[in-house]
């Protein structure tokens, strides 16, 4: 039999590479043909796992008729697909297991990905389950013909071995037939030549004659359903909008789920959506390049309101709903945390003293504030986090009142920008701003001097979080995942940003 099986394999990888050529053929001649930008081309090209074709050709034609934009579906096994990818153009790649897209990113070939919908692997048997299949030890029956998925071309091949050598039974499993998708698994299984495959539970819902048996040990491990655009693209704004159609919570997602797949939530269907993001004013610097570079890529507009975070506190307890908020402090995220999505600690940001080049008042200390005739300026307590904490940080030094009592507070800003440039013109003589609002300045060297702090209080973390009322969630993740990527994370970093990101996971895992 392992003969036979080994024989049957090898005839099947050799039986397909007359098929993958044409693929890669068809692809490259519908990528050649298919306009040179985004928008312009009336052709994307899909790569989408077997088990997956029913409802994302349905899509696809729903698409094509609403927009004129035509899908060119190209099939196979996750494993086998992910293969092509590397040597065929095309746009999108929809995979059966989030492993392979995961994979596909280390190799530099997919850009962002969108979660689709979760699958289980069980028992796909004929109708009314004639062989009474209940467990997955009944694999080592001799009177059973079993048809697998081959582990290194279809997604639920190697979920299968994965599980299978797990519970320590895949070598004592002698397959009838190993074949390269689940969907010939299942016609198998339609046609009588096996008694029972392992495939995916969505698939049975669309064949009368297939029954679905669970199993434990497949229901502990869902399957992600992930699609996302290549980085060979070379229309990645139309690419990315089709796979927001396609994972469309009123567009998309129900022809998953009337296919009997569990979907996630996914964001409403907008062919250009709306973005209102509320930004506290000192993150301008580190996140404006990336908001502007993800506008253009996904084909979407994004107002970021920038301003002290005390205002913008205020403006959503009067009404105001931003799809995404990122906040100067903790402590204002907390404000208004009920509104919002668990918020994710990004940064951390200095507070430091700024004076003239030269700092001819010789302010080098906190004390040194108080001097006669000093000229300062604060940003508003009640309307910026850096006012917040600046009057925090001077009280808990126990100086606040001895700086008012000076009378050297000569302005108060909503924003530390201001202040950086009230110094420039002369104005000011020294003010307390964030590290990022002196590096903002790009003649920060020669202009001024920066004077460290240096205290715990002195330091401000910035969370970013999504509103839950958003119709977008989804889309704001991966621009959060755009903001703190390695380019993203070089802009914070050039701006005197400290970088927070994944500490707290480090800090749980050495306890």
């Amino acid at each position: 039999m392992l003969y036979f099986v080994k024989k049957l394999s090898l005839k099947l990888k050799c039986a397909c590479l007359p098929v993958v050529t044409g693929v890669l053929a068809l692809s490259f001649l519908l990528s050649c043909g298919g306009g040179d930008g985004a928008g312009k081309s009336k052709t994307l090209v899909m790569f989408c796992a077997a088990g997956i074709k029913a409802p994302v050709s349905e899509v696809a034609k729903q698409y094509e008729k609403e927009y004129g934009v035509k899908v060119q579906l190209q099939y196979g096994g996750s494993g086998t697909l992910l293969s092509s990818l590397e040597i065929a153009p095309g746009d999108i790649y929809l995979a059966a297991d989030s492993s392979y897209t995961d994979l596909a990113k280390k190799k530099n070939l997919l850009a962002e990905t969108m979660p689709v919908a979760f699958m289980r692997a069980g028992f796909g048997v004929p109708k009314g389950n004639p062989k009474g299949l209940s467990k997955l030890a009944d694999l080592k029956r001799d009177d059973l013909k079993i048809g697998l998925a081959n582990p290194d071309a279809a997604s639920v091949g190697k979920f299968t071995k994965k599980v299978l050598s797990k519970h320590g039974i895949w070598k004592d499993v002698k397959p009838t037939v190993l074949l390269p998708t689940v969907n010939e698994l299942a016609n198998a299984l339609k046609l009588g030549t096996v008694d029972v495959v392992i495939c995916w539970d969505a698939l049975t819902h669309q064949y009368d004659e297939i029954d679905f048996v669970n199993l434990p040990e497949f229901d502990l491990e869902k399957k992600n359903i992930t699609v996302g655009v290549l980085n060979a693209s070379k229309q990645p704004t139309e690419a990315l909008r089709f796979c927001r159609y396609l994972t469309a919570k009123d567009k998309g997602l129900p022809v998953f789920a009337a296919d009997g797949y569990e979907v996630v939530q996914g964001d409403e269907w907008a062919l250009k959506p709306n973005i209102l993001l509320f930004s506290g004013a000192m993150l301008r610097p580190a996140i404006q390049d990336t908001v502007k570079a993800f506008e253009k890529r996904e084909g979407v507009v994004i107002t970021p309101v920038y301003n002290g975070c005390g205002v913008l506190v205020s403006q959503m307890k009067a009404g105001e709903k931003p799809d995404a908020y990122f906040s100067c402090d903790v402590k204002f995220m907390e404000m208004v945390q009920d509104r919002f999505l668990e918020s994710t600690l990004v940064s951390a940001n200095e507070m430091v003293i700024l004076t003239e080049k030269g700092n001819p008042k010789g302010v080098k200390k906190l004390t040194d504030l108080s001097k006669p005739g000093l000229r300062l300026g604060f940003a508003h307590p009640e309307k910026s986090a850096l006012g917040f904490l600046t009057k925090y940080l001077l009280e808990h030094e126990k100086l606040y009142q001895q700086v008012v009592d000076s009378g050297n507070i000569k302005m108060d800003s909503p924003t530390g920008d201001f202040l950086v440039n009230q110094v420039k013109t002369g104005s000011l003589d020294a003010v307390i701003v964030y590290k990022s609002n002196a590096m903002a300045s790009q003649s920060t060297v020669d202009d001024y001097e920066i004077v460290g702090i240096d205290r715990p209080e002195a330091i401000a973390q910035q969370p970013y979080a999504v509103a839950k009322n958003s119709k977008h969630r989804y889309l704001l993740e991966r621009f959060f995942t755009a903001a703190v990527s390695a380019p993203g994370k070089e802009k914070f970093m050039k701006h005197g940003f400290l970088w927070e990101l994944g500490k707290e996971q480090e800090g749980k895992k050495t306890e």
